[in-house]
């Protein structure tokens, strides 16, 4: 009689453990993504500017704009970190579009308001790609516990599932698998 006990208090007292674990690993995934969010935040901020200043220079190229424009308003309304994660490989596809545009432009290229919000989005960028890891790394330290055995008894149980990663996306994966164009002519 003692010895089922024991066994059934150990069992209650490992299940607790594990969810416990599970709970952690969920609030450090979504702890990671705050801290993308601040990044994400600053970066929303910044592109209205930079898209007033390329239309001063590149009034007939709106169409990269608007999409600039629309990826960012998609982005800044995303309301789960799922919608986010799509809405930012969108937005990071359409600044992609914009790099291309600039180099058509030469004065906007040496231009001080350009530079300087170049920087502070390269920088932004930056940080940005060192908070996906930390996130991309607690997602699969999660995903890793939700999937593999015990943990995925317990998982399932309690509606636990597994996450997406915080990738480049499929378009710009492709954008920087192609070999760069070198050109001389400038």
């Amino acid at each position: 009689m003692y010895i089922a006990l024991i066994v059934l208090v150990v069992i209650i007292v490992w299940l607790i453990s594990l969810y416990n674990s599970l709970v952690k690993l969920r609030n450090r995934r979504q702890n990671a993504f705050a801290d993308i969010d601040v990044q994400l935040r600053q970066r929303h901020d910044l592109v209205p500017q930079l898209v007033q200043t390329v239309k001063g220079y590149a009034s007939h190229e709106s169409d990269v704009l608007l999409q600039i424009t629309a990826a960012r308003s998609a982005a800044v309304n995303a309301k789960t970190i799922d919608e986010k994660i799509v809405a930012e490989q969108q937005l990071s596809g359409a600044l992609q579009g914009l790099k291309v545009q600039v180099e058509a432009y030469p004065d906007l290229k040496a231009n001080q308001n350009f530079l300087q919000l170049q920087e502070e989005l390269s920088d932004i960028e930056n940080k940005l790609a060192a908070s996906r890891r930390f996130f991309n790394g607690a997602t699969t330290e999660y995903n890793n516990t939700v999937e593999s055995f015990p943990g995925n008894l317990v998982a399932r149980n309690f509606g636990f599932k597994r996450e997406l990663f915080f990738d480049l996306g499929n378009d710009f994966r492709r954008q920087l698998e192609e070999p760069p164009k070198i050109d001389f002519k400038s």
